[in-house]
């Protein structure tokens, strides 16, 4: 997903700085994500979402579909309005064309889908087998000492 988030922050050609402050996260957040130190939380999708209402939540999350889900019979050119925007004079993302189209799924896998691997992990189902063993006793337990003696303790037959 990080991935994902960087692409939308090329496209949108602003710095990480600027990004974190458009989408309204801590710089050091954005930070971390890129660097794999943390994962992206709901929190970042949230504030994805909130200032691109356009952005396919699919592909945020999972690589699968378009980038951008234009709503029936809306004409959006940019996310939101030139005189409510943070940053006027950056370009924003134009809805009528995506930057790099997306391959169409013919039945082949979305391991790298976008150019980007594919953040669904592996499902892998193990099967633990319970083995019974005899009940273990104690025969006996020996202590070391520094001054390089010991004892042994044997417990009481029953």
């Amino acid at each position: 997903m990080k991935d994902r988030i960087r692409q939308i922050m090329e496209s949108q050609r602003m710095t990480q700085q600027e990004f974190a402050d458009y989408i309204g996260l801590a710089p050091a957040t954005l930070s971390s994500i890129f660097n794999g130190r943390t994962r992206p939380t709901m929190n970042v999708v949230e504030a994805l979402k909130k200032k691109i209402p356009d952005i396919s939540t699919d592909w945020l999350i999972f690589g699968s579909g378009e980038m951008f889900v234009k709503p029936q019979g809306m004409v959006t050119s940019s996310p939101t309005p030139a005189s409510e925007s943070l940053f006027p004079d950056s370009p924003m993302l134009d809805f009528d064309h995506t930057a790099s189209p997306t391959p169409q799924n013919n039945g082949q896998s979305l391991s790298n889908f976008n150019g980007v691997k594919s953040t669904r992990p592996e499902i892998v189902r193990e099967e633990v087998k319970i083995v019974d063993k005899p009940q273990r006793r104690v025969m006996e337990i020996r202590v070391f000492y520094d001054d390089q003696t010991w004892e042994t303790f044997v417990p009481a037959k029953k």
